[in-house]
């Protein structure tokens, strides 16, 4: 045991991959606390967690962040590795992932604004809207049999059609509410669209494989990320994940990335970088403006595209972390117009930040998540907002790294 500046007695196993869990280290109960499913539920606007999380809506603070973030998108970046880091995803096995995180993201009703699948990890932003305040009760029968088709297929369907029509028939309510419930739960929720992702996917592969066991690398990691500027950052972090392993000279030539499928023509895709590319944080201009300059698919992947050569510009860092980036000629070629490069260049690497920051965002967005969950940090933990070491930036995180954030792995 050691003493570390989370003010406490610490252990000093964290790095170890197998490392238990040691419940009178504050850091280790920390990290419990908001690793798992607290850290996927850290959308505490949605006024129906608050009974879950102790939140008393009258309180003045939590009341006042309560109203800051009323409105705002749930955001997560997800990432989630394979056993040992083994490099067994190829051609096919990504084909196959991105193909079933297409078809739970419309079963599951939420938003991938871009991904990126590598050979033993994958990255997802995707946004995670409220569900809807009477939880499916206004869909039909007959609607959610339909949406029940883009999972399962017709004779499935068929199948669960005379069941739904049987318990009707018999006027059997109860039943039939929780027939259809077992689906609702289901649709807008980060944990089930993750869970039902990476499952079917192992469930796949293993068959293909003839394997048994586990695939993923225990649960996913995920955080809360601010609409605007900090999105634009992690989206653009993301799609160049292939450029810095040295995998492609040009992030569109990576076909299993958001990007990469929007160049080539996947709807779904330049829809979730339109999300991105339309955020007034991104131009620093008006919401008008901001709409008027990527109204079309064209502009939509021209200024993505100057966001994602103006931050994977190659670095003198690179060399030393062994890691690849674009070289400067290539950037001007891109970029249109000249700007400043100094954040782009820190935040250019893969950083700890974008995933044990556990919230991203400005300082206000990062100080309103805290006021609504500040009881599960401790009573010494008196202010949110951290500032990203060795980073020059405006965004700010929720949890202080200890270790130089800039990481750099394929």
């Amino acid at each position: 045991m050691g003493t570390g500046s989370w003010g406490q007695v610490n252990c000093t196993e964290h790095e170890e991959r197998d490392h238990l869990k040691n419940w009178a280290c504050p850091r280790c109960s920390f990290e419990y606390l908001l690793s798992m499913r607290q850290r996927r539920q850290l959308a505490p606007w949605q006024r129906n967690h608050l009974a879950t999380n102790g939140l008393n809506p009258d309180n003045p603070k939590v009341a006042e962040a309560l109203a800051a973030l009323n409105g705002k998108p749930a955001i997560y970046h997800c990432l989630s590795r394979v056993v040992n880091r083994d490099r067994v995803l190829k051609r096919p096995e990504r084909d196959m992932f991105v193909k079933l995180m297409r078809r739970y993201e419309a079963f599951c009703q939420v938003v991938v604004w871009t991904h990126c699948v590598m050979s033993n990890h994958f990255h997802i932003l995707v946004e995670v809207p409220a569900p809807p305040e009477d939880g499916g009760a206004s869909w039909s029968d007959e609607r959610l049999l339909h949406h029940l088709e883009i999972i399962y297929s017709k004779s499935k369907v068929e199948e669960l059609r005379w069941e739904l029509a049987r318990l009707r028939r018999l006027k059997e309510a109860a039943a039939a509410e929780e027939f259809r419930s077992r689906y609702f739960r289901r649709m807008w929720d980060l944990s089930e669209f993750m869970k039902i992702v990476k499952q079917s996917f192992s469930q796949w592969f293993n068959r293909r494989h003839e394997r048994r066991g586990v695939l993923w690398e225990g649960r996913f990691q995920s955080e809360l990320v601010e609409d605007g500027h900090a999105a634009r950052r992690v989206a653009t972090y993301i799609d160049l994940n292939p450029v810095r392993a040295a995998l492609v000279d040009d992030p569109k030539d990576w076909r299993w990335s958001g990007y990469g499928e929007a160049v080539s023509g996947i709807v779904a895709a330049r829809r979730g970088l339109q999300r991105v590319v339309l955020e007034k944080a991104y131009t620093r201009t008006s919401n008008k403006r901001a709409t008027d300059e990527a109204t079309t698919v064209r502009q939509i992947l021209r200024s993505y595209r100057m966001a994602l050569f103006t931050d994977g510009k190659e670095h003198p860092r690179d060399a030393r972390k062994n890691r690849a980036g674009i070289d400067h000629a290539r950037v001007k070629r891109v970029l249109e117009e000249g700007g400043s490069l100094s954040e782009a260049d820190l935040l250019s690497c893969k950083t700890r930040y974008f995933i044990d920051g556990i919230v991203i965002g400005g300082e206000g967005f990062v100080d309103h998540v805290f006021e609504l969950i500040r009881g599960s940090l401790g009573d010494r933990r008196r202010t949110g907002a951290r500032r990203m070491r060795r980073v020059h930036s405006k965004l700010r995180t929720l949890r202080d790294l200890q270790k130089d954030a800039l990481v750099c792995q394929g």
